[in-house]
């Protein structure tokens, strides 16, 4: 054989190892099991109770409330009074609705606005005319 047929059949086999190596990768991708469109593993993933129109009562107390997921009540809860408990958990990326407002920059987590005022409340002239001029 001479050089040039022995390169040939080299490329030739090269191809077809990365052929098949490209095609085992793309079927292990497909049997990979679904994933989440949620990252249940970030550290505010939470969780509320969804129940049915005959829930229990101590389901019905906790209606729109969100629990950590690591800290959510084991089901049926203990004070479950149903004959079979039909309440599942309603999976959340965070615990906060979107309607709180708390600021972690100001000490306590209040708003951060200075409220309002009837009437101006500074003394003094204005100090900032000649920083302008500048």
């Amino acid at each position: 054989m001479d050089l040039t047929t022995m390169a040939l059949i080299l490329a030739g086999l090269t191809a077809i190892w990365w052929l098949m190596r490209k095609r085992r990768a793309a079927l292990q991708e497909k049997s990979k099991p679904a994933r989440r469109s949620r990252n249940m593993d970030t550290a505010f993933h939470a969780v509320s109770i969804k129940f049915t129109s005959n829930a229990c009562n101590s389901a019905k107390a906790m209606a729109g409330r969100r629990f950590l997921a690591s800290s959510a009540p084991k089901m049926p809860l203990p004070d479950c009074t149903a004959p079979e408990c039909n309440c599942r958990f309603a999976h959340f990326d965070d615990r906060r609705t979107g309607k709180d407002r708390r600021s972690p920059f100001v000490p306590g987590g209040g708003s951060s606005s200075t409220g309002s005022y009837e009437k101006e409340q500074r003394n003094g002239p204005e100090r900032r005319h000649e920083d302008d001029a500048l």
